[in-house]
């Protein structure tokens, strides 16, 4: 398996190398890497025939350009993509997985007019590793863990070394930005098991989280990284898929409490590891006081719908999926959500640059742009 990835990876070289290194012309990082859940995918779960977590079909993607479906669990373009246009990228960096299946179905011997020194250049701004379903821990969802995105991480940096030298490697990555959006799901799948969870229950779940972070996160620093952009857990009480459970159509505040009680222990972890750790920087953004703030005041942002999702069927069109025959609202610029789970563009577009340079209401430390220019 480890053979055939590296074989991947040494084509990925060849058939990437252009369209990279015209994409990084104006970046102000060297790459941007990104690890997560479907608020960050785009596409690598188009890759898993084993996975229903997909967005490969319409009406996904309708305000993409094209408006073809992409991956994006979105109506067009999610976070990661306006966070990486604010750092000077096209868009978010490609899903890896569809890097490797490029590669994988292209002779290997490669075209005369693409060097190896621009083949290299490929590797140097970045990939997505983002897979929706999955969260922190390895047992939440079946898609591509955060252990198996880490392990394709190091794939890649190994070959980025051989290509390029570890030295080289070293320092790029050291001024590159790591992107985690996760905890959503395992916060989900802990909800959906234990109805009614005592304090004891809570504690032992609470501390798997901030245990299993603070190993993903040790372990990307092992391996260079040192500028992380961390997006926190939401307020995912207030989806329109628990809203449409609920008699009263109200949020469900036990788990917005234990994702806010995770997110308290994110910010200490972070907080602690940059101590402890040399070089290390790190912002978090909140996702979930950002959600809390639209929900309050939705005209900030130019939305006007806040709890049902613009894409789905049934109460608050959230109690069945987005899938092509599905009610799909026609003023998608006014919705909060797009489906039972996820934002629409306008709502990621507000996110990604209150993310990138907002108040610290939002993003605390110090803003995702502040963390560029370190």
């Amino acid at each position: 398996m480890a053979v055939q990835r590296a074989a991947a990876l040494h084509l990925m070289l060849l058939v990437a190398a252009a369209a990279a290194s015209v994409a990084a012309a104006g970046a102000k990082v060297p790459a941007m890497y990104v690890f997560g859940d479907s608020t960050a995918d785009v596409g690598n779960n188009d890759y898993l025939p084993w996975s229903i977590a997909r967005a490969d079909f319409p009406h996904n993607g309708v305000d993409f350009p094209g408006g073809k479906p992409t991956g994006r669990f979105s109506n067009g373009l999610i976070g990661v993509d306006f966070i990486a246009i604010a750092m000077g990228f096209s868009r978010s960096p490609p899903a890896y997985l569809s890097l490797m299946a490029t590669a994988a179905n292209r002779s290997s011997e490669a075209p005369r007019n693409m060097t190896m020194a621009a083949a290299a250049a490929a590797y140097t701004t970045g990939a997505n590793f983002a897979s929706g379903g999955s969260g922190l821990l390895d047992s939440t969802g079946s898609t591509i863990s955060m252990t198996q995105q880490i392990e394709y991480f190091s794939d890649l940096k190994d070959e980025m070394s051989t290509r390029l030298g570890a030295a080289r490697v070293s320092d790029l990555l050291s001024k590159s930005i790591f992107l985690i959006s996760a905890g959503a799901n395992d916060a989900f799948d802990f909800f959906s098991q234990n109805k009614s969870p005592d304090s004891t229950t809570i504690q032992q779940f609470y501390e798997a989280m901030i245990s299993t972070y603070d190993s993903h996160v040790k372990t990307l620093y092992n391996l260079g990284a040192r500028k992380f952009a961390v997006i926190n857990v939401p307020l995912i009480g207030c989806c329109p898929y628990l809203r449409s459970r609920k008699p009263s159509g109200e949020c469900v505040e036990q788990l917005n409490q234990l994702a806010k009680s995770l997110n308290d222990g994110i910010r200490v972890l972070f907080s602690n590891l940059s101590l402890e750790m040399q070089s290390m920087k790190y912002s978090i953004s909140s996702a979930y006081e950002l959600v809390s703030s639209l929900i309050k005041t939705p005209h900030a942002a130019g939305l006007e719908e806040v709890k049902s999702a613009c894409c789905g069927g049934g109460r608050f069109n959230a109690q069945r999926g987005c899938i092509p025959s599905s009610n799909c609202c026609n003023d998608r610029s006014k919705y909060l959500f797009w489906d039972l789970l996820h934002p629409t563009q306008a709502t990621y577009k507000f996110a990604g640059l209150v993310f990138y340079d907002g108040p610290a209401q939002f993003v605390s430390p110090i803003s995702i742009k502040q963390l560029v220019e370190a």
